[in-house]
């Protein structure tokens, strides 16, 4: 007890005691790491859990139901909708890659009953070509699939529509200024259908539901906090040792 209120006094001494708030410092922020790993895990589970609960559900009819506020709650949700495409607005997204192949996605507005209100639709993946026409379906169609949100560009200003109906990413509000309907604020990945051997070809929902490398990470950071004050009182101690 006595070695242990030595090394005490020696730690907060004034020789030793700027290196001891250094390490303590070192130790806290290990240990803030450890914490912010936990915080990642309690997210990728609610990120499942919210996964698992739209996997489940119903799948949501685009043409009779009313968007909610919270688009977020309708991500990866099984949908359809009726309607016939618009080809004249069917655009490309460049630089998709589908089995070690590249290629765009064709993405095309599916008119709805009004007439009026369109939702855009990833018909799936073709080689690039010069035509696309060829991979019109036209007519009154049933679409399934699941619900994708909009993809944006993190940096304010940056802009994801092209005139040419050519873009990088499936951004609806850019999108939106291109196209004479009124684009629903979401859009459906299209489901691969029993012969998905020519194109458009679809690719199936990926899934995982795995919790990540988190934990583990948060058990390290831990373990390097604790190693790092564990160290430097057995040097504290040691140079006691010498007196």
């Amino acid at each position: 007890m006595s070695r242990i209120l030595s090394v005490g006094r020696v730690l907060v001494s004034r020789q030793w005691l700027l290196p001891t708030l250094a390490v303590i410092a070192g130790m806290i922020f290990l240990a803030r790491l450890g914490f912010w790993q936990l915080d990642r895990l309690d997210q990728r589970r609610e990120k499942n859990a919210a996964l698992i609960a739209a996997l489940e559900s119903a799948p949501v009819d685009l043409n009779e139901t009313a968007l909610p506020d919270d688009l977020n709650s309708l991500k990866d949700r099984d949908a359809v909708a009726r309607g016939a495409f618009d080809f004249a607005y069917q655009g490309i997204v460049k630089l998709q890659i589908f089995q070690g192949q590249p290629g765009v996605d064709l993405v095309a507005p599916l008119v709805l009953a009004d007439g009026e209100t369109a939702v855009l639709v990833d018909r799936g993946w073709v080689p690039e070509v010069d035509n696309y026409t060829v991979y019109n379906e036209p007519g009154e169609q049933t679409i399934s699939g699941y619900i994708a949100l909009t993809q944006t560009l993190n940096r304010a200003g940056a802009s994801s529509a092209a005139d040419n109906l050519e873009w990088y990413r499936v951004d609806i509000a850019a999108i939106q200024t291109q196209m004479p309907y009124k684009l629903l604020p979401v859009y459906i990945k299209q489901a691969p259908g029993e012969d998905n051997q020519q194109p458009p070809l679809r690719s199936e929902r990926e899934v995982d539901l795995s919790e990540g490398p988190h934990l583990g990470y948060a058990i390290q950071w831990f373990l390097f906090s604790t190693i790092l004050g564990v160290m430097y009182i057995a040097l504290v101690n040691k140079e006691l040792g010498k007196k």
